[in-house]
């Protein structure tokens, strides 16, 4: 068991479980992000994030999924480090040419999924301190508790959009990094996981188009949405 974990199939394969993993962890928070757009009032979000952060079964997957994009990071470094090893040892005379040009004529994006990673870590750092941290852990004024103890969840999300134009600057490119990893990474998880032939390699290629397009463009519509609104 461990020389499969430690193989290059391996690696890939346990990078596309935790992947399809986080995939529908950030389905279900779009959706209660979501509920900003479709409640003005606030109460539907707050109700939602209520419930994220009070219910059980939510504070048990909270861990498992810390450490599902742990494992995730680590292993795509891991993979990016050993390539870069090939590519190295590789870089001489016929081999070298080779190399080059399949990279000339490989996707933009599988070439970079550690690098569009990276800016997607960045983007969740910034996230958690601004929001999730503050609701977790030490609070803040705009978080005032309403007769039925919810928190004031949606106003310290839409003055942080209305007021920080970096905010909602640093969300669309994060969301945009993250739709461009999601493009690439859905197919190539699911190749990993035996659905290589042509049939499937074009189903899931058409699925992965279009949860990158959901997730990305879901999650860079909703901070300039309420961006937007507040300056009409």
């Amino acid at each position: 068991m461990s020389n499969f974990i430690q193989s290059s199939i391996g690696k890939k394969f346990i990078m596309s479980i935790t992947g399809l993993f986080l995939i529908l962890f950030l389905l279900v928070h779009l959706a209660v992000n979501s509920m900003i757009v479709f409640d003005s009032s606030g109460e539907l979000f707050n109700n939602a994030a209520h419930f994220m952060t009070t219910n059980p079964i939510i504070k048990i997957v909270e861990p498992i999924l810390a450490a599902g994009l742990i494992i995730h990071l680590w292993w795509a470094s891991m993979i990016t480090l050993q390539n870069q090893i090939k590519r190295d040892t590789n870089n001489i005379g016929f081999k070298r040419y080779k190399i080059r040009k399949n990279n000339s004529t490989s996707k933009w994006v599988s070439r970079n999924m550690y690098i569009l990673g990276t800016l997607i870590i960045v983007f969740l750092v910034i996230h958690l301190a601004n929001f999730f941290w503050k609701m977790k852990f030490t609070g803040d004024p705009l978080l005032a508790h309403d007769s039925n103890g919810v928190e004031n969840a949606y106003a310290l999300v839409t003055s942080a959009f209305i007021s920080w134009k970096w905010i909602v600057a640093l969300y669309v490119v994060g969301a945009i990094a993250l739709g461009l990893h999601l493009y690439h990474g859905v197919w190539s998880a699911f190749q990993t996981l035996g659905w290589s032939n042509k049939k499937w390699r074009r189903i899931f290629n058409g699925f992965g188009i279009f949860v990158s397009i959901i997730l990305g463009g879901g999650f860079a519509f909703i901070p300039l949405f309420v961006m937007i609104k507040s300056m009409i």
